[in-house]
């Protein structure tokens, strides 16, 4: 086993291990207590609860459980494994109602076998005299093993993620093998509060989410906006110059487009409620691709015109629920950067190929470097031939392998109707995210009854190629927010340069060199002089803006300014103000090479 599989195992099993201990804690401080489920997941664990009564977790319950938990772990109490019946479990378990569902619904949930009930057997982990805890393992040796573990938070979670079943409550944890490694996960836990988009996209004035609209729709302040038409004019360009032809389409369609592309069967739940107009239902499109194919499919194609890239940021609405909103990274309206290109077969490799490259050097242009992919093969129920199945996950497959990005293949974890390539990357504190995907779809050209003629006079089937690249606008922006903890790169601030006069009689020079670097293309603003120097510099440094010119005697009398960038170590005096203009204009234009 390759030497980071032995050390994700580990870690699996000292979080699994913790988990109980935690469980056994909280039974401990509040008896009566009711424990449900609590699986190790990325970086930590959790455990939910039902506590008796009106008793309610709060954040300052926190240290007492882990004072509970260490005492637990002084007592080096051994993990031993049990095996029952379904009916020993269910008297073992008898003032447990959350384990007693899972052992009555033996099999209707992913959570049955992973909880240690599987066929006629019922396994459990003892640990003390009176805990135990209905569980398939493994587990460590002993409770003495651990210790290395933080409680992080405590939040709400409904039984089984329904909303219609009782309300629990969850305690967050994380656990590590080493004091090192878990100083080194809480340190980058505390960089990621610092870097939260939401609380910057505050402190930067860059969007919100007013309570008349809706939540999870936001909206973009004038700051937030331009940053946005910046990501925005950028790619658009790019797609210009790589063959991508912009088409736009609306915000909602009758009910049969949506019944035609099969998204009323089978994501209807995740759009919003339908309108009813002139005898007609419209809904709010919850994707581009099926207003992309009615353009393909405006008129007769030759395969002269393939491969045919349609491109927009078309807005699409979905309806998240509130639980599981999260600033701009799960919203309900968003613009998807999407382009749909349509192929003969024989192409169908090659451009893969090219996307796939393509994505890369955009992301690259935006700072990001450290990518991985996932390869998502043929799902054990799916629809269409398994020859094209076949053809299209190897055409993925050569596409990872020729853009050089290390990726993984997720056997069976594609979607029922198409095989995918989903591209993570990883941010300047190690957090991976998923960003850009290409998938081949198997079924819209079915649906739609899509054809092209081919050189031999007869038609043909096209492949359709799904493409986001951002993701959404949205999520993207966040992403790249938390990246940076607000301090962009120079092309995409907002604000590049804040000139400051020392005194209200340098105002003019002041204006004269912002007027030069407006000439220059670049954004400026100058700060009047109507509070102290130390002040306005203090607060540009908030703003994040990349450079600050502060301007006095010395600086009129010799075309010079003062410059405080931001990441320099000090600040420089008596820089020319032409030489200033041309670093900042060749800093600006450093997203061509991704810098």
């Amino acid at each position: 086993m390759p030497e980071a599989d032995k050390i994700n195992a580990l870690r699996h099993t000292l979080r699994h291990s913790t988990a109980h201990v935690l469980a056994q804690a909280v039974t401990d401080l509040w008896p009566g207590a009711k424990y449900a489920i609590g699986p190790p997941i990325e970086d930590g664990f959790y455990y939910d609860f039902d506590l008796p009564g009106a008793a309610r977790f709060s954040e300052d319950d926190l240290g007492r459980i882990e004072e509970k938990m260490r005492a637990i772990v002084a007592e080096d109490q051994p993990f031993e494994r049990e095996e029952h019946t379904i009916e020993e479990g269910l008297q073992l378990f008898a003032d447990q109602p959350y384990k007693l569902e899972i052992i009555e619904g033996v099999g209707d949930t992913a959570d049955d076998e992973a909880e240690g009930v599987g066929g006629s057997v019922v396994s459990s982990y003892r640990n003390g005299t009176t805990f135990v805890d209905l569980c398939r393992g493994p587990h460590v040796s002993s409770t003495g093993v651990l210790g290395h573990f933080k409680l992080t938070k405590v939040a709400a979670a409904y039984w089984r993620g329904d909303e219609r079943r009782p309300q629990l409550q969850r305690i967050y944890g994380t656990a590590w093998e080493s004091a090192g490694a878990l100083a080194d996960y809480l340190h980058r836990l505390a960089e990621a509060e610092k870097r939260d988009h939401r609380r910057l996209g505050a402190d930067l004035d860059l969007f919100h989410f007013p309570p008349e609209i809706g939540g999870g729709l936001p909206v973009f302040h004038p700051r937030g906006g331009l940053i946005r038409k910046l990501m925005e004019d950028f790619s658009r360009s790019e797609h210009e110059k790589a063959g991508y032809e912009f088409v736009y389409t609306p915000h909602l369609a009758k009910s049969t487009l949506f019944e035609i592309s099969g998204h009323l069967g089978w994501y209807k739940d995740g759009m919003y409620p339908p309108m009813e107009m002139e005898g007609a239902t419209y809904y709010p499109k919850p994707m581009n691709c099926p207003m992309h194919i009615l353009v393909y499919a405006s008129r007769q194609r030759s395969y002269r015109e393939l491969p045919l890239r349609l491109f927009e940021f078309g807005t699409v609405y979905r309806f998240e629920r509130s639980g599981v909103l999260n600033g701009l990274l799960r919203v309900r309206g968003f613009a998807q950067d999407d382009s749909h290109i349509f192929c003969t077969p024989e192409q169908l490799a090659g451009e893969l190929a090219d996307l796939l490259a393509f994505v890369l050097r955009i992301l690259r242009a935006f700072g990001l470097e450290d990518f991985e992919a996932e390869l998502a093969t043929r799902p054990e129920k799916f629809v269409g031939d398994p020859a094209e199945w076949d053809t299209a996950t190897e055409a993925l497959r050569e596409a990872a392998e020729s853009a050089g990005i290390a990726f993984v293949v997720a056997e069976g974890e594609g979607a029922f109707y198409a095989p995918k390539i989903d591209v993570h990357v990883k941010d300047a504190i190690g957090r991976r995210w998923q960003v850009s995907t290409l998938q081949v779809d198997l079924q819209m050209p079915q649906r739609f009854d899509m054809e092209f003629v081919g050189a031999d006079n007869t038609r043909h089937r096209p492949y359709m190629i799904h493409r986001a690249l951002f993701g959404s606008v949205e999520r993207f922006f966040a992403i790249l927010l938390e990246h940076y903890a607000g301090q962009f790169p120079v092309w995409l601030a907002p604000v590049q340069v804040t000139v400051l006069p020392v005194r209200s009689d340098h105002q003019g020079y002041a204006e004269s060199v912002a007027s030069q670097l407006r000439e220059a293309g670049l954004r400026v603003e100058v700060v009047e002089a109507t509070e102290q120097l130390g002040g306005r510099i203090r607060r540009a440094k908030l703003e994040k803006v990349p450079y600050i010119a502060v301007v006095g005697d010395e600086d009129v009398e010799k075309a010079t300014v003062g410059v405080n960038a931001a990441g320099s170590p000090k600040p420089e005096r008596g820089v020319p103000v032409a030489d200033f203009v041309g670093r900042v204009a060749d800093a600006d234009r450093t997203h061509s090479t991704g810098g």
